[in-house]
């Protein structure tokens, strides 16, 4: 029996491990889960690497909409650039056409207005001519007074709106001024001068308004 008990405590002796033993199972363990560990971490990096990322695809997106967009711009540019050709021609035209019709309202009131005063100019001869009638005697009663002032304040009125007399005695003829309508005959005058006038010659403003009716000297 003693026998025995000694066999099996050698027998127990011998299977129990070292601690060098434990220590090298350990350290094998641990370099078998390093080198799975690398070769999983090397498959992923692999993997990783392979696969296309999503910021190059939205960078290709990106420079395809950047070029639509410059596309897009360049377009509108040129939309803008015609609209403003368009609104400068239509500008100059609107120009031309107010100047055009300023021109011609000017031309037809000048027309107008001379159709106007060339009817009142016999109502002025004719204030002339009875003013030289009245006697000298005369001159100074009211009546007559009265209507030397209304001859003056026409002549004022007349004068604001533009119209005056032409100076035409002593001036060489003109016939843009002048209608000749006597010769007379005078040494003592150089030839082709105004010696009388005949009727009131008046311009009203540029233009003339009524022709001086002269005798002009041979």
């Amino acid at each position: 029996m003693e026998e025995k008990k000694k066999s099996s405590a050698k027998t127990t002796k011998k299977e129990k491990p070292t601690g060098k033993a434990t220590t090298e199972t350990v350290e094998e363990v641990k370099v078998e889960a390093t080198e799975e560990t690398e070769v999983e971490v090397n498959e992923v990096s692999e993997d990783v690497a392979n696969k296309p990322t999503k910021g190059k695809k939205g960078s290709r997106r990106s420079g395809g909409n950047n070029k639509a967009l410059e596309l897009e711009i360049e377009k509108q540019k040129a939309l803008v650039e015609e609209a403003n050709d368009r609104y400068k021609r239509l500008l100059a035209e609107f120009e031309n056409a107010r100047n055009r019709n300023e021109k011609e309202s000017k031309r037809m009131y000048s027309v107008g207005a001379k159709e106007v005063l060339e009817q009142l100019l016999p109502v002025v001869d004719n204030f002339e001519r009875a003013l030289q009638a009245i006697p000298e005697e005369d001159k100074d009663r009211a009546f007559e007074q009265g209507v030397d002032k209304i001859y003056k304040q026409l002549m004022v009125t007349l004068n604001d709106i533009g119209v005056k007399p032409m100076e035409a005695v002593g001036e060489q003829f003109n016939p843009d001024f002048h209608n000749a309508v006597m010769h007379v005959e005078d040494e003592n005058e150089e030839e082709n001068v105004v010696v009388e006038e005949l009727q009131k010659g008046y311009m009203y403003k540029d233009d003339v308004l009524r022709y001086s009716m002269v005798k002009v000297a041979n």
